[in-house]
């Protein structure tokens, strides 16, 4: 089969489109699947460029087919499967394979796709979708009459993370780099969006809020943002270190949560919060649901193949992309 390997971890050049791969075989407690489409994510970088090598969250080890995020049809059974048949089409994400023709996935990380969703779609879905509804619904829980500021509000969690919070009522803030950027978070809904400002965001948010804060931060950039959006928070807040795409704060002392305010802060990984079938089901019906209803819009990149991810790939490390890219593997069920 056609995909994408590395067998040492660098940069773009290390990823191999080949032909000879061997189709793989499920295990127990796996289904082979046949892909279809396949989500791109920073994550696939992150994998490349070796950031996993010693995470007991995240599995991948060398030599290893890049991509954690698919979606197609099951065409085997591994021994003890029993919730999935031959036929249905599913979707997963956080289970690596997916820039091939084929792969293997644990069955209960692979969600039913209803009738209504394409390939395409619940491949761009799936990763986000599931990571914005845990943020919102389980970590911070909003609901109305509270508050929140959500980091690169153009990205695509935090394009959902804008729409998830404003359904359950929540006031929104959202930085963002460009003014473009800022334009397509206020499309989502955010209520205010404002420039990072060398930080000169969380000024502008005690500002808006009567110098109270917001009661939730959702900071996916670390390094640069993090210690600013402590000030951006209301006293006992809650911030949501979700990603370090601007590097990891490896000098925080505990005291500066309590300087700034008793503050809590959480670094969670989607990984354990979607630890079996039902949970990881719930979380695909309610993004699918939302989507079918209207409710929920992904933004989506033009589609790419096995040929071109590497294009797609330095544009999301050029900070160029906008949008969620999808590579079509199988485009005769397009």
């Amino acid at each position: 089969m056609r995909a994408i390997t590395i067998e040492r971890y660098g940069g773009p050049e290390v990823a191999q489109l080949r032909g000879d791969v061997p189709v793989p075989a499920p295990l127990a407690g796996q289904v082979l699947v046949q892909v279809v489409c396949a989500g791109v994510n920073f994550m696939d970088i992150h994998t490349r460029q070796g950031k996993y090598r010693q995470s007991r969250t995240y599995p991948p080890r060398l030599p290893c087919t890049l991509g954690m995020e698919g979606a197609g049809v099951v065409l085997a059974l591994g021994e003890g499967v029993t919730h999935l048949a031959v036929g249905d089409r599913v979707a997963w994400c956080i289970a690596w394979g997916s820039y091939a023709q084929y792969a293997c996935v644990p069955a209960f990380q692979a969600a039913r796709i209803p009738d209504a969703i394409g390939f395409d779609l619940a491949a761009a879905a799936m990763f986000q979708g599931s990571t914005a509804h845990y943020l919102v619904d389980d970590v911070a829980r909003l609901g109305p009459g509270q508050s929140c500021l959500v980091h690169a509000g153009s990205g695509s969690i935090g394009q959902l993370l804008i729409q998830m919070a404003k359904r359950l009522g929540a006031t929104v803030f959202a930085t963002a780099s460009t003014p473009e950027k800022r334009a397509v978070a206020a499309q989502r809904g955010a209520d205010q969006t404002l420039a990072y400002d060398n930080g000169g965001f969380a000024d502008a948010v005690r500002a808006a809020t009567g110098g109270r804060g917001v009661d939730v931060v959702f900071d996916s950039l670390g390094q640069a943002t993090l210690r600013d959006s402590f000030r951006a928070a209301r006293t006992r807040g809650l911030i949501v270190n979700y990603g370090n795409v601007s590097g990891s704060v490896t000098d925080l002392d505990p005291m500066e949560l309590g300087e700034a305010g008793s503050l809590l802060l959480t670094r969670p990984r989607l990984a354990d919060h979607m630890t079996d079938a039902a949970t990881i089901q719930r979380r695909a019906d309610a993004v699918f649901s939302a989507i079918a209803a209207g409710a929920l819009t992904i933004d989506r990149a033009a589609p790419c193949t096995l040929d071109d991810v590497h294009l797609v790939h330095a544009r999301i490390e050029a900070r160029e992309q906008v949008g969620k890219s999808v590579v079509w593997i199988d485009e005769g069920l397009r």
